[in-house]
């Protein structure tokens, strides 16, 4: 291969999710698959695509260039929703080509109906109502004046959400906050029926929220990192297990990344290996060396600390995690020869290197790791 890794995706594993999910939710929930942040490392447009092939129908991204990848590359046969950011020259392209925008300020409402009547086509619209995160969002007080400008308007506007997001559902020390946020989008949600208006979907439930506070699953739920195959932190499987420690068997694993071993090396004892000194050879050592670094997303931090497969049998780092480059200890595995697979995230044999286990070596959350994988990597359907 020209690259230097690659990265696989199990689709098999992601319908077992998908089905997971939507039993959690019910009959009746539809499903909105989040893949902002290239579907969390995931690959956007390889991911989608697989995604429509199990049925999936709904995505949520966060910018307009995510919307914009989708709708021209992959269909148009599939609802797009851009829960951030769109500046008035992509407010204008949505609305024209149908994708819905979040709406939580009243600038952005009044430009939308703007451009609403401008190109003749309703403004698609979710109203993203501020009960508690303090990012984004209209404050109670706000929502009587929006929804009289949505009556007024409602000519040029599409009703299609109601929405909000809660911060913290992952955390049973947010519980308190959650529930006060609860309330409030309670207090928004009979606002909107005194103004007799009617969203299509009452939603405001991810993957943390969708568990743990399954009283928030409305007639949407937005899920990313469940999708996956990755509880968003260890509390909320804890929580959904009943308190047991149990190995995971609910979800399934997506990504597996893989590379190959470049060259392999003896190191006499005594010797450095790589940038400083930070590794000293205990013993004649081999070492071998792979074409990945931290300018492909594994992370610096995993210095003398990470771990690879190679052979089915873990391989630790030795020395400081090169911009292009590391190289692990092989002393325990005589056989190994250039070109050899090498497994960084995945299952090979009977071991396992999960996503996880480097947040546990290098302080970072699973979301961090996946989306800082880079663009460029190529990914795979299996």
């Amino acid at each position: 291969m020209f690259e230097t890794s690659s990265i696989e995706i199990n689709q098999e594993a992601y319908r077992n999710n998908i089905e997971f999910i939507k039993n959690q939710c019910g009959p009746g929930v539809r499903f909105c698959s989040v893949v902002k942040g290239n579907a969390y490392g995931h690959g956007i447009l390889t991911f989608v695509k697989m995604a429509i092939d199990v049925g999936v129908d709904y995505f949520a991204v966060y910018s307009t260039d995510e919307a914009y990848r989708i709708r021209s590359q992959i269909s148009d046969q599939v609802d797009v929703m851009i829960m951030g950011n769109t500046d008035n020259q992509a407010l204008q392209w949505s609305i024209e080509n149908g994708i819905e925008i979040f709406v939580f300020d009243l600038e952005r409402l009044r430009q939308a109906i703007d451009f609403a009547k401008a190109s003749n086509k309703k403004a698609k619209i979710h109203i993203e109502v501020e009960t508690g995160m303090n990012r984004t969002g209209f404050l109670l007080e706000q929502l009587q004046e929006v929804l009289k400008i949505i009556k007024e308007n409602d000519k040029h506007i599409d009703l299609i959400g109601f929405c909000t997001h809660y911060a913290g559902a992952e955390s049973l020390v947010n519980d308190f906050r959650v529930q006060q946020q609860i309330q409030h989008f309670e207090e928004a949600k009979i606002m909107l029926a005194n103004a007799d208006l009617k969203a299509k979907y009452i939603h405001s439930a991810c993957s943390a929220a969708m568990i743990n506070y399954p009283e928030t699953v409305g007639d949407l739920v937005r899920i990313g990192i469940m999708q996956y195959g990755f509880w968003p932190n260890e509390e909320t499987l804890i929580r959904f297990n009943g308190h047991s420690r149990e190995t995971d068997q609910t979800l399934k694993r997506l990504i597996s990344w893989k590379s190959q071993i470049m060259a392999v090396k003896k190191v006499m004892k005594g010797e450095f290996v790589g940038y400083n000194t930070s590794y000293q050879a205990y013993a004649d050592i081999t070492i071998g060396v792979i074409p990945v670094g931290y300018a492909f997303g594994y992370s610096r931090s995993l210095s003398n600390s990470g771990k690879v497969l190679i052979r089915g049998v873990e391989a630790p780092i030795c020395g400081i995690v090169n911009m292009n480059a590391l190289c692990v200890d092989i002393t325990h595995l005589p056989e190994v020869a250039k070109g050899d697979e090498v497994v960084l995230i995945g299952n090979q044999g009977d071991s396992t290197i999960t996503v996880a286990s480097f947040g546990e070596m290098s302080n970072q959350l699973n979301y961090e790791l996946l989306t800082r994988l880079p663009h460029d990597i190529p990914r795979k359907i299996i």
